[in-house]
């Protein structure tokens, strides 16, 4: 059962009224005018997706392939015919990340002074948390492609993810680190919401199956600002466990060096979607070869990977998250295309239809899905990324999770997937 958050909506409403008469502001897209109502028009007026997605901060790096999966689905969406005939438009704004709070606030104040019906974003959990309140009080809908924190589940009705929340990744992590005969397991997280759910369900995995946490329990996280990761590493270190697991993001790059220094080899270092990442330009050839980490997603077929980089403006690095993204777009559309309206109401109304969530034909283009919409008949539109329906949470209902090994150029190749089912 969902457990939608009671969500403030007084202050929250005026400040989105205000919003509504502030000074026109244009789309990053041609074709877009002012300042529509917040949420978006159910007059018939052609829909606007604006993005919430790291273009600066820790998070930088999931920026590329985010943002090119949602202009690649919607050059598909307008390709296809648009959205109750009519050319969707992006907005694209940067949500930084936590340390930079005041980004995402002021970029969600522009998307709905800009009259969106839809956001999609944010990478971050703890940026999400921040401005959901904001976002469902203007009855906007919010899709992110890479939320993970548990706390987002249910939290809204207005609020949905692509990406599995860490009950998936997590105990896919867990089982990873016994598979591999892991039983003194070293966690370095950070304090935040991301990293201290993902931990959790780490800890709730192995400790059962009888490894030991060594450190890395709660009240042993680290500060996201942390820049002097001398002490916390030896602290992590001491013992000599078996296997280090560093849930971070951009810290990753000063943790690392410091604990190759200390000795502990490479392939006994396991990460997570946060950190698993390109570093062949951030550490010499070999430092992390052999080490593993986790990314939720199916990994992007070839013509898919090639299709991304049309819409690139420079060739992409990682492709992470960049099928959730194109798939929070399309999900978005076909929810607006069944309910004939774009306001942010008419397309969270709709989400759930057209994920599949209550039946339907599948389909796994927009062009196939909008021809079956247009026919009266219920879809189930089909992820690029694997993830299934979306359940009472809003959370999707089942979804992979690709598991990865540092190459001899510090980066992560794909070795596998498993598939799991959100409780």
């Amino acid at each position: 059962m969902a457990r939608w958050n009671t969500i403030a909506r007084g202050s929250a409403v005026a400040a989105v009224a205000a919003l509504a008469l502030a000074a026109c502001s244009t789309s990053d897209e041609p074709g877009t005018s002012g300042s529509p109502a917040p949420g978006g028009d159910g007059d018939g007026s052609a829909l606007t997706i604006g993005t919430l997605l790291p273009q600066t901060g820790s998070l930088a790096f999931l920026g590329p392939p985010e943002i090119a999966g949602v202009d690649l689905a919607i050059k598909d969406i307008n390709e296809a015919g648009g959205v109750n005939g009519q050319d969707v438009s992006v907005v694209h704004t940067d949500s930084s990340d936590a340390d930079n709070p005041t980004v995402a606030s002021t970029s969600v104040d522009k998307l709905i002074s800009d009259g969106v019906g839809a956001i999609i974003g944010a990478a971050s959990s703890t940026v999400s948390l921040n401005v959901v309140d904001t976002i469902a009080a203007a009855s906007i809908v919010q899709i992110s492609p890479a939320n993970t924190s548990t706390a987002l589940s249910g939290y809204s009705p207005f609020y949905f993810r692509v990406a599995p929340p860490d009950t998936i990744q997590g105990n896919v992590m867990g089982k990873l680190l016994l598979a591999d005969g892991k039983k003194n397991i070293s966690i370095l997280v950070f304090n935040d919401d991301y990293g201290t759910s993902l931990r959790d369900v780490v800890q709730e995995t192995v400790e059962p199956e009888g490894a030991t946490i060594t450190y890395g329990k709660a009240g042993q996280e680290f500060d996201p600002k942390e820049t002097d990761f001398d002490t916390i590493v030896a602290n992590a270190l001491e013992g000599n466990p078996d296997a280090l697991l560093i849930i971070a993001f951009d810290q990753t790059k000063g943790i690392v060096p410091k604990v190759i220094e200390a000795g502990y080899p490479a392939t006994n270092i396991y990460m997570v979607d946060g950190n698993t990442a390109d570093y062949s330009k951030d550490f010499d050839p070999g430092v992390l070869e052999g080490a593993k980490g986790t990314i939720p997603g199916a990994f992007p077929a070839e013509d898919f990977q090639e299709r991304l980089n049309s819409v690139a403006p420079e060739p992409l690095t990682s492709f992470a998250y960049g099928p959730e993204s194109y798939d929070s777009a399309i999900l978005v559309a076909l929810a607006a295309q069944k309910a004939g309206a774009t306001d942010g109401a008419s397309i969270q109304a709709n989400m759930a239809a057209v994920s599949g969530a209550t039946g339907g034909e599948e389909c796994s283009t927009y062009a196939d899905c909008l021809a079956l919409l247009n026919e009266g008949k219920e879809i189930a539109y089909k992820t690029i990324a694997g993830s299934g329906a979306f359940n009472d949470d809003n959370d999707p209902s089942s979804a992979f999770i690709g598991i990865y090994t540092f190459d001899g150029n510090n980066v992560p190749v794909w070795q596998s997937a498993e598939e799991g089912v959100v409780q």
